[in-house]
């Protein structure tokens, strides 16, 4: 298996299982957030945050447009964005699926396996390919919280949920 069939196949599989758990997100509680600690998301946050954590972020790797202005422009961090229905974020997240099938088709086997890069967060080159993976897992691991969220509030997920079986 090479860079291109690992990645779409993530792709391919994690998307679906993430837009399964959105679907059990009621309309309702998109301010929910775990009452105990402290920096959580909302509901409505974390269903935007899903939908460009991605195919964003991997759009930044291969065209180094990442959607932020210039270091010296940039202002305090304001308040995350919020999804304001779960069809929206449905359709947030397929865009962005689409636009991470988009920004792997433009990379070549080469490229992914050989060209060096870095990310805003972190200035260790590492493989494009690789940064393009941690994406993916970026969006699982966002998928994940969701999972415990939606267990927090007393769904019937299980297992099965976080994994699409």
């Amino acid at each position: 298996m090479n860079w291109t069939e690992l990645i779409e196949n993530e792709i391919e599989t994690t998307y679906p299982v993430t837009e399964a758990l959105i679907d059990m997100v009621d309309g309702d509680p998109l301010d929910w957030k775990p009452s105990t600690g402290s920096n959580w998301m909302t509901v409505g946050q974390l269903l935007y945050h899903l939908t460009d954590a991605c195919g964003a972020a991997m759009r930044g790797f291969v065209t180094s447009d990442w959607g932020m202005p210039p270091e010296g422009e940039r202002t305090e961090e304001e308040t995350l964005p919020a999804v304001t229905s779960v069809a929206e974020a449905k359709q947030l997240l397929a865009e962005d699926k689409k636009l991470a099938l988009e920004m792997l088709a433009q990379c070549r086997e080469e490229q992914l396996a050989d060209q060096q890069v870095t990310a805003p967060w972190n200035p260790t080159p590492k493989t494009l390919g690789y940064y393009l993976l941690l994406m993916v897992g970026h969006l699982g691991q966002h998928k994940s919280q969701l999972f415990y969220y939606l267990k927090l509030q007393g769904k019937p997920v299980h297992t099965g949920h976080l994994w699409g079986m």
